[in-house]
């Protein structure tokens, strides 16, 4: 007997292409990229610009991106505007419109083309209004997307993968993303015609960046504040973190849920504080950091992702339009004493950042080397690299 969930959604002619959410709705669609299935959990970004960076952003592992921009991938792809060069990243995109031609100078090939080489699904020709309302009527969705050229698809299969795969609550993911070695970071400032070029100068002072799932663009704007940058794996002993004599630490955003991961990078983030040595996070990274002094952190309804994301700079009341892409927040209820609440969400009040009082530590929850403002908040690696 047919699921009647799936009974009122028939398949049109020309679907090559399926979203199919743990409760049974069914969007059809025209697929591009990889072909396959994939599992994970829907949510939407509101950017306009970026889709590349978005896709390759290791945050968004376990997820299936909506992006309520209509027009996606009509500027073509290249190889400079990659966040992570590893498989890391959303595991497909959903769009309204399909994808047109490139129409950028700087294009080195298509998107569909792009995202079948990265193994990431397509979907195109969603109501991606209506996909969004519902996201943030009834929460972000598990699902499966799917695309084959034939048409032919085992919904009751896919839908069982929907429904059998158990969300983001609960999973650490930054161990499946993170790097595997340690990394001198190369390269920094970016020239149309040159790309990443490394600034020369005076001895520099020495960041160790723990690897959650970083983005590229964070170790390239810590080089143009000042620093040089060693980049380690995420579950990195206190012992050896400390051996490489940092100046200070820098805790990187990355996807799942921080509580997971805080079972091994807490307590380094606790040897750290009690050393003394100054400390600067991002995202899951400032999550990390509430973690360590004690607060806890919340899965949100829907999610922040967007580049458009008003947040207050408590002390001085001043207001950056910053980039996000987060599911989980600090609960700000739950910060101790001597934890000071330092940035607020103009959207929903949610918790944006914190210092330790008496330490050389802070963090935001969204991403400042996203640079939406465009240079609202790189003073954070100002402040960060120029007190060490």
């Amino acid at each position: 007997m047919a699921d009647p969930a799936l009974s009122h959604a028939p398949q049109p002619d020309g679907a090559t292409g399926v979203l199919v959410l743990a409760d049974g709705h069914v969007a059809w669609g025209r697929g591009f990229g990889a072909v396959g299935n994939a599992v994970g959990e829907v949510c939407f970004n509101t950017a306009m610009t970026g889709y590349q960076e978005v896709m390759t952003d290791p945050s968004y592992a376990g997820q299936i991106v909506t992006f309520t921009f209509p027009h996606i991938g009509n500027v073509g792809t290249n190889n400079e505007d990659m966040e992570s060069h590893g498989v890391e990243g959303a595991v497909g995109c959903i769009v309204r419109e399909d994808v047109t031609a490139p129409a950028n100078f700087r294009s080195q090939g298509t998107f569909p083309r792009w995202l079948e080489l990265q193994g990431k699904i397509g979907l195109a020709g969603i109501d991606t209004r209506a996909l969004t309302r519902r996201i943030r009527r009834l929460g972000a969705p598990n699902a499966v997307i799917a695309h084959a050229p034939d048409g032919v698809f085992d919904l009751p299969a896919l839908i069982e993968r929907a429904r059998n795969w158990p969300g983001l609550e609960g999973m650490d993911l930054a161990r499946k993303v993170s790097r595997e070695a340690h990394e001198a970071w190369e390269g920094s400032i970016w020239r149309l015609g040159e790309g990443y070029t490394r600034p020369t100068g005076s001895q520099r002072p020495h960041v160790v960046a723990i690897d959650y799932g970083a983005k590229d663009n964070i170790f390239r704007n810590l080089v143009a504040a000042g620093a040089d940058v060693t980049v380690v794996p995420a579950e990195t002993p206190l012992d050896t973190v400390l051996g490489l004599k940092p100046a200070g630490v820098f805790l990187s955003n990355g996807p799942g849920d921080p509580a997971a991961t805080g079972v091994y990078a807490v307590p380094v983030i606790k040897g750290l504080l009690d050393a003394d040595v100054p400390v600067f996070g991002i995202c899951l990274g400032h999550q990390m950091l509430a973690l360590a002094t004690g607060a806890r952190t919340i899965k949100m309804h829907q999610g922040h992702r967007g580049a458009n994301h008003p947040v207050k700079r408590i002390d001085d009341s001043v207001v950056e339009i910053t980039s996000m892409n987060h599911g989980f927040a600090v609960d700000a209820a739950t910060l101790p004493e001597g934890v000071v609440e330092t940035h607020v969400s103009l959207f929903d009040g949610s918790n944006c950042g914190i210092a330790i009082t008496g330490k050389r530590a802070f963090s935001v929850q969204y991403h400042p080397e996203a640079s939406p403002g465009p240079q609202d908040s790189f003073y954070l690696f100002e402040k960060f690299v120029g007190a060490l």
